[in-house]
């Protein structure tokens, strides 16, 4: 791993001296591949097209499954290019004024995306529930050519998700809107083959339903961890309270952490600050080597800014050295 340390003597009014090192365990530029792009913008290319064939089904048969499939498919068309969007604006690099470049975007773009999840499947319960109301015919042979259509087509769709990275929130939340997708064309192919069978229309409505549900719950997954991410929240294992316990536990000299900041630019971006107080007379280039081999061997971390502070103090009180509290 690329190491980078940063010495900064500072001299503060109460004549105390501060430390800075900062690990760098990874370079700074966003982790966006080709591929991620290339399998959403193909995906989206996919989602448009037929969108198109299974608005005309819709009309055609009458099927409300097919029109809220079709409704479904052209957010998912929507959110798919604003994926695509998110990746290649994620490429650019930092600069003076975005110092961390545009890798958030794709996390905003997921949060986006989960919301937009919600509005779809509130949409098609709003109007399953006036179908069962009202109900009204359907061709179940129209119906069910063109929902077989769409479950391949998103079966080639979330294939080529596939091939992306699979623990990436906007690949995910792309994944979710095909995902819906294909349940509505399973949903819409169950119920063409009972409308076939038996004439029993409204079971047409119920299934829009049940994949509206079904959606809910990975949407609701998705907008969860990518507003943690958008509030600054700190990743899974890097919550401070386990970080100052396991410092003052494994590094020698480390009497008291506190001032953690952990935060993470994207999934794959975590950042943390910290105080670290010391034992009178330590090496403090030594707690700082002994801080960095922690954190590679109990934490991953892109990048980790650590001060030293020297001297001891009450938990909880204020050194009289020290502009800030413990």
């Amino acid at each position: 791993m690329a190491q980078r340390d940063h010495k900064d003597g500072q001299q503060h009014g109460h004549a105390h001296t501060h430390e800075h090192g900062s690990a760098h365990h990874h370079h700074h530029a966003p982790e966006v591949t080709e591929g991620n792009a290339r399998a959403v913008g193909f995906a989206a290319i996919l989602t448009g097209l037929f969108m198109l064939a299974e608005v005309a089904g819709g009309l055609v048969s009458g099927s409300l499954a097919l029109l809220a499939d079709a409704g479904h498919m052209l957010t998912d068309f929507g959110a798919l290019a604003m994926s695509w969007l998110g990746f290649r604006l994620a490429r650019r690099p930092a600069d003076w004024r975005r110092t961390y470049g545009f890798d958030r975007f794709s996390v905003l773009v997921a949060f986006v995306n989960g919301l937009a999840l919600f509005v779809i499947a509130a949409i098609i319960c709003w109007e399953a529930f006036e179908r069962l109301a009202a109900p009204a015919p359907v061709t179940g042979s129209v119906m069910l050519m063109v929902a077989a259509g769409g479950l391949l087509v998103n079966l080639i769709a979330l294939k080529l998700l596939a091939g992306g990275d699979r623990h990436n929130l906007n690949i995910r939340a792309a994944s979710l809107h095909v995902m819906g997708d294909l349940l509505g064309s399973v949903a819409a192919i169950g119920a063409a083959l009972i409308i076939m069978a038996t004439g029993w229309t409204p079971i047409d409505p119920i299934l829009s339903i049940l994949v509206a549900l079904i959606i809910l719950r990975g949407a609701l997954q998705v907008a969860r961890e990518s507003a943690h991410i958008l509030l600054e929240g700190a990743p899974e294992g890097l919550e401070a309270n386990r970080v100052a316990s396991d410092l003052t536990g494994h590094v020698a000299d480390v009497m008291e952490v506190h001032h953690v900041h952990a935060w993470s630019i994207s999934q794959r971006r975590p950042m943390l600050t910290l105080h670290a107080r010391v034992t009178p007379g330590a090496d403090h280039a030594a707690v700082r080597a002994g801080i960095r081999r922690r954190f590679e061997q109990e934490f991953e971390a892109e990048h980790v800014t650590i001060e030293v502070e020297e001297g001891v103090a009450p938990s909880g009180e204020c050194d009289s050295g020290t502009e800030q509290c413990c």
